[in-house]
């Protein structure tokens, strides 16, 4: 399975981006007591919707393949179904990962 770097350097550029903006609002308020809540309330906003979107955006790539590949298996043996649909829940937990991370965010 290759990697699309393309996207590997999306997904990194986009981290990048929220962790330093994280960085840069804590640096502003302290800097300015006059509204330090806003921005970091608005950085935890932006970064748990970055990561519920990018975790189901990566899961519903990976059922797509993997569904794919076990209809493909099915078809030729139809013993395997039992051992392939497992593989697709796999895929499914990446979004409920990524909304826990989400909430955690939120919450911490």
């Amino acid at each position: 399975m290759k990697l699309n770097l393309r996207y590997v350097g999306m997904v990194l550029a986009i981290l990048f981006f929220v962790a330093g903006g994280v960085y840069a609002s804590e640096a502003s308020a302290a800097a300015e007591e006059a509204q330090p809540e806003s921005i970091v309330a608005a950085a935890k906003y932006i970064a748990a919707g970055l990561a519920v979107g990018i975790a189901c955006i990566a899961g519903a790539i990976a059922v797509g393949k993997i569904g794919a590949a076990a209809m493909g298996a099915m078809s030729e043996n139809e013993e395997l179904s039992g051992k392939a649909l497992p593989f697709v829940g796999l895929a499914e937990g990446i979004c409920l990962w990524g909304f826990l991370v989400a909430l955690f965010i939120l919450l911490l």
